[in-house]
């Protein structure tokens, strides 16, 4: 196995490690849903942004799906790695920096795909499109704070030259 995939696959896992983190342990439950509101997004689209996709889609899909299960909403998990998977690819790692006008424009899909995606799974599990409403403020405010956080540390991560560290 040549270095940088080496180096990929130990990046991956720190953000496996951050998103599952961010997602189980700083969290607010949300009583007008099934779920809760975190800001464990920051870290999937901080992945996307500085991982090729297949690793980044591991870091993501799977650090929050495992939140998921071991915080006790495994239910969600399913859902969760597609809703993931393809938050990811909304981003790009292309150029030298993370917080590019690119990746900020990628929020906007990045957030429809939280807040559609987790409305319409939890309509099919429940067999109800009404009821799932009442947890899209939830998912507002997750995306938001999830957004704010992701900016905050990307810029940080861009003065620490993070790149060119993780590109060798």
């Amino acid at each position: 196995m040549d270095k940088k995939k080496l180096r990929y696959i130990c990046i991956s896992g720190v953000f496996f490690a951050l998103v599952f983190v961010f997602t189980a342990y700083v969290h607010v439950p949300v009583f007008s849903s099934n779920g809760y509101t975190h800001v464990g997004d920051a870290f999937v689209y901080l992945a996307a942004c500085i991982l090729p996709a297949p690793y980044a889609i591991f870091a993501g899909a799977g650090g929050a799906a495992l939140a998921d299960v071991l915080t006790g909403f495994a239910v969600w998990a399913p859902g969760t790695v597609i809703i993931k998977s393809a938050t990811v690819l909304c981003f790009s790692r292309k150029g030298g920096k993370i917080i590019t006008v690119r990746n900020l424009s990628a929020l906007v899909p990045a957030w429809a795909i939280c807040i559609g995606g987790y409305y319409l799974y939890e309509s099919l599990i429940t067999l109800n499109f009404i009821a799932p409403a009442a947890g899209i403020p939830g998912y507002v405010i997750q995306s938001a704070l999830s957004s704010a956080l992701f900016v905050l540390s990307g810029k940080a991560l861009e003065g620490l030259g993070v790149r060119r560290i993780i590109e060798g």
